[in-house]
């Protein structure tokens, strides 16, 4: 063994609290996450355009999809101006700085740029100078994503104050003649302040699951740069996928499907969303849909779904919440989250 590993090796077992204290709290760390916003661009897009050049009734869309209008980014605006946006209002609703952010995870698949990632850009838009940040592409589960990374750096002790952003802006990736997503996407960002709290954890346990022999269900390659799309697997998968991770969180969590004030599931398409709480059997009146007036926003459909559930007043302090995504890739996963602990919500 060389002598530098031998040395380390040593060093490891001779110490009692092990070989990086700093990093682990003696006592533990809970993270809450409580504080939601929203950004969206201002350019709405009803489907009367869109059904006109596919040759179909704006109804048929509705019927298909359940979206009757959708924001869209022009040409000249840029995802990390939105998510930063977003990022400044969750921020300034929980009363937190930018300075005292340790870490800025921003989950989108759609950057303006192939590199930089967002994350940087949106940190230094903000003035969090201090916070590492970093993007996280895992399409429209990233959200899930990064509130799960957030919450293991917090509750390692390695962070006390995340923000954690969903961005997309996916409308530009469609195909305008194609039934199966021109109608279906739309652009938005909303961003949560996580933050470390005494006592037990907001956030459950968060099983996130991958299946790459799926990955042609929906793909956009960069040679065409369009979102291709087969629907009905794509349905079928997101039906059995949701209905299975609910039912999985609820498991790891120690709750039942009667615990939960709220299903927020990515907004992916009406229709399955309805399916899911057919199956599921789950109260309509607890199952937040919003994708009539956004479309399918990708990373940024949960948290736009529970700022709007907020502002309905649906969700308040305490509130236990069941979230659940799946997107390309594919990528699903669900958790429990109970609502509140950050200053603002």
């Amino acid at each position: 063994m060389p002598e530098t590993l031998a040395s380390l090796d040593q060093a490891v077992a001779s110490s009692a609290e092990g070989p990086f204290p700093a990093g682990r709290p003696d006592t533990p760390v809970g993270a809450r996450i409580g504080s939601v916003a929203i950004a969206v661009p201002e350019t709405v897009v009803g489907n009367a355009p869109i059904a006109e050049r596919l040759g179909v009734d704006e109804d048929w869309i509705v019927s298909r999809m359940g979206i009757r209008e959708r924001r869209v980014m022009q040409s000249d605006e840029r995802l990390s101006d939105l998510a930063a946006q977003a990022g400044r209002a969750a921020l300034e609703r929980a009363a937190l700085d930018p300075a005292e952010l340790d870490l800025i995870l921003v989950g989108t698949m759609s950057q303006d740029e192939l590199t930089p990632g967002a994350a940087p850009l949106v940190a230094h838009e903000l003035g969090a100078s201090q916070a590492s940040a970093l993007d996280v592409g895992a399409a429209c589960t990233a959200f899930l994503g990064v509130i799960e990374l957030a919450a293991g750096q917090i509750e390692s002790g390695r962070s006390r104050n995340a923000l954690v952003i969903g961005a997309d802006v996916l409308h530009r990736w469609v195909n305008p003649d194609d039934k199966r997503t021109a109608g279906l996407f739309g652009d938005g960002a909303g961003a949560a302040v996580m933050t470390a709290s005494e006592g037990p954890s907001g956030i459950g346990p968060i099983p996130i699951h991958s299946d790459g022999s799926q990955a042609w269900t929906i793909y956009a390659d960069r040679e065409e740069g369009v979102l291709q799309m087969e629907g009905g697997d794509t349905y079928q998968q997101a039906v059995n996928r949701l209905s299975e991770v609910t039912l999985e969180a609820l498991e790891l969590a120690g709750l039942s499907l009667e615990d939960i004030d709220l299903f927020v599931y990515h907004q992916a398409n009406r229709r399955i969303l309805n399916a899911v709480g057919e199956r599921l059997e789950l109260p309509a009146e607890r199952v937040v849909d919003v994708i009539e007036t956004y479309g399918n926003t990708s990373a940024g459909s949960i948290p736009i779904a529970l700022a709007e559930a907020e502002s309905a007043g649906r969700l308040h302090e305490g509130s236990k919440v069941l979230l659940g995504a799946i997107g390309s890739g594919l990528v699903w996963g669900g958790g429990v989250v109970e609502w509140g602990g950050v200053g603002g919500s």
